[in-house]
């Protein structure tokens, strides 16, 4: 490991400043700890947004790389990460979990760690190296600066970046020494930064779904002393015997299941001291013949006494999941008016498209959800759940089935081939079990909402939330000795995807409708406004585009609607009246609160941004716009800010 100091001291705390230039900071990747990515920030403002320039850039000098000469190389993903800002300082984790330390203002690089887990070679989880952020501590004498990089939880020093010694072992504790069970490093993952809740660094962890096998790595979540690297605490997400949920892992199987983790970012009501788990799926994700019954935690939100572990409450949204639709954001912890008073609540994005929302102290729905019958499974061996839960209000906000009218109809050829795609596959409502024929799923793998969907205006009570309409082929086939150790039946993972609309990390798309086209109309992805006060939809826009559809050469000639761009990210929103989001494209827009209006937009060099950008007032009284964007070898963050000062 190494530290590159590039400044002899970074100055954290800013002193007073004028009134019109008073610092705001960005403490945490979603803006706070309750996940709402709102800027209390009126600088930048639907007046003059069009002023908007590039500021500064940064690159993370990350490329591919082959520790030795038998080994596969390792390559950066997507840069994904939201970077925190405090003082004059900005940190951010690169796609390789390094960790930067940069001037706010200019983008100069002051610092950066290393922990070269690229050593490690190229991870299982599908989507290669990226991490999304770090986390912060501070005492009256010093600052620290948390990763959990793969199964590492590393404590730097904030002022140098070296790891500080008294933390674990040099400055590392191991994640997977105190589990339940011994597990292979190179299996265990993070992608999303720890929670710091007083003394406590909290870390959940990913295991991709490509790992398959009884045994294989729990997703249990760990608390540890920031001062010294000691476990404190540890929840089961998959219960032992004779805690709560245990007996709904039939014959035994809760011995043997891992996964169900939480690799999505958690929110904290540190007033409270609660901490709200977005829980996964279990493992061998499409087919659950090996773990009968309804298999809590998974599909679950949990809040938990952030002090002990011990858990308050939990609803879970999928019983016996089939389908992926993991809880995949961060829970956004929010006040509305209810009754002509004001209730603090949990609002919980899903990949099934709808908005969960609870009370938060005592996890009552503030709305009815239904439980509903579903489709039964005929796969051999597989009890599906006879009901699962669903939500009155609010409305879902993307189409939940595939039916003959969602197929694409930009030309007649077209048309006939879709429905000649449409015939091979079963179809049907939301919560059709996977089949060994093939399903067309949807919302797909990648929602409904994904990991940076949601964003939330304290003023207006709005949510805003980013859904992708993609389907996806779910076909179980039976298990492959080197591929699922133990397990009779698996998913035919090559033909999960459905058209150049599915995230390129997903998976394939080998059987789409002709040249890789979508086999649905648009639009691939929107943004909706939400009154949390009343459930009810305040506006829908598409958002962004796919040049790969619209400049298709079976298209041309064609005039196309609004496309919208499928991704797993949304927007931040500001005092200003703006929201600012890519939607998972290579366009940042910035669009008006009240009704969706796009009010700016740039095209990013690196290509796609990946990310939820952040915003700040930096002591120069300059209030600042940054988003990561890029990856593999050209992966950068960009900073904006008006006529391009800094």
């Amino acid at each position: 490991m190494r530290a590159l100091l590039r400044s002899a001291t970074l100055s954290l705390l800013v002193g007073a400043t004028p009134a019109f230039a008073q610092r705001v900071d960005w403490a945490n990747t979603s803006g706070d700890p309750g996940a709402m990515r709102y800027a209390p920030l009126a600088d930048i403002d639907r007046n003059n947004v069009g002023r908007l320039k590039l500021a500064w850039r940064w690159n993370t000098g990350e490329r591919s790389v082959r520790a030795s000469a038998n080994q596969k190389a390792a390559r950066p993903g997507l840069f994904q990460a939201s970077p925190i800002v405090l003082g004059d300082t900005m940190y951010v984790s690169t796609p390789y979990a390094a960790v930067a330390a940069l001037d706010a203002r200019t983008g100069r690089e002051l610092w950066k760690f290393d922990p070269e887990m690229w050593r490690t070679g190229q991870p299982s989880n599908g989507t290669g190296f990226v991490h999304r952020g770090v986390a912060t501590w501070a005492s009256s004498t010093q600052r620290r600066i948390f990763i959990n990089a793969r199964w590492k939880l590393i404590a730097l020093d904030a002022a140098t970046g070296k790891p500080i010694p008294s933390f674990g072992v040099n400055g590392e504790v191991d994640l997977t020494k105190e589990l339940r069970r011994a597990v292979n490093q190179l299996q265990y993952t993070n992608t999303s930064p720890p929670v710091v809740y007083g003394d406590l660094v909290i870390v959940g962890n990913g295991v991709g779904d490509r790992i398959r096998y009884r045994n294989d790595p729990p997703g249990d979540v760990q608390a540890f002393d920031v001062n010294t690297g000691k476990r404190v605490w540890s929840f089961h997400t998959v219960p032992d015997s004779g805690e709560v949920g245990w007996d709904t892992w039939e014959d035994g199987s809760y011995k043997y299941m891992g996964h169900t983790n939480v690799w999505a970012p958690m929110s904290l009501d540190a007033a409270r001291g609660l901490l709200f788990l977005p829980v996964s799926t279990p493992t061998n994700d499409w087919y659950g013949g090996d773990r009968k019954g309804d298999n809590l935690f998974a599909e679950s939100v949990v809040a938990l006494n952030a002090k002990t572990g011990a858990r308050v409450w939990h609803y879970q949204i999928v019983h016996h999941g089939l389908w992926d639709y993991d809880l995949p954001a961060p829970p956004v912890l929010a006040t509305i008016t209810w009754n002509g008073r004001p209730r603090d609540v949990v609002a919980v994005p899903s990949k099934t498209a709808w908005i969960y929302v609870f009370d938060r102290e005592t996890g009552a729905p503030i709305w009815p959800i239904v439980e509903r019958p579903v489709p039964k499974s005929d796969v051999p061996g597989e009890r599906a759940a006879l009901t699962q839960p669903m939500p009155t209000n609010p409305a879902p906000f993307t189409r939940q089935t595939v039916s003959e009218n969602d197929l694409i109809d930009f030309t007649p050829e077209l048309r006939r081939r879709a429905l000649e795609v449409f015939s091979k596959y079963r179809s049907g409502p939301i919560f059709t079990p996977p089949s060994l024929e093939g399903t067309i799923v949807m919302p797909g793998s990648i929602g409904g909402a994904g990991w940076g969907s949601t964003s939330y205006d304290p003023e207006s009570h709005t949510l805003y939330v980013k859904g992708t309409d993609n389907p996806v082929v779910y076909r179980v086939q039976k298990g492959v000795p080197n591929d699922t150790i133990g397990f009779e039946y698996t998913v035919d993972l090559v033909r999960s995807g459905l058209g150049v609309t599915a995230d390129p990390d997903s998976g394939k798309a080998d059987h789409a409708p002709p040249e890789q086209l979508p086999l649905i109309k648009p639009p691939y992805g929107t943004m909706t406004a939400i009154n949390l006060d009343t459930g009810k939809r305040r506006w829908q826009v598409t958002l962004g585009d796919t040049p790969a559809i619209r400049n298709h050469p079976l298209l041309e000639n064609v005039k196309l609607p609004p496309l919208g761009v499928a991704g797993a990210v949304g927007g931040t929103v500001t005092k200003g009246g703006l929201i600012f989001a890519t939607g998972g494209g290579s366009v940042l827009y910035a669009l008006d609160t009240r009704d969706g209006s796009v009010k700016w937009q740039f095209d990013l060099p690196a290509g796609r941004g990946y990310a939820n950008p952040i915003s700040y007032r930096a002591a120069n009284g300059v209030q600042y716009i940054v988003i990561a964007t890029g990856g593999g070898d050209n992966a950068e963050l960009i900073a904006f800010s008006l006529d391009g000062r800094h």
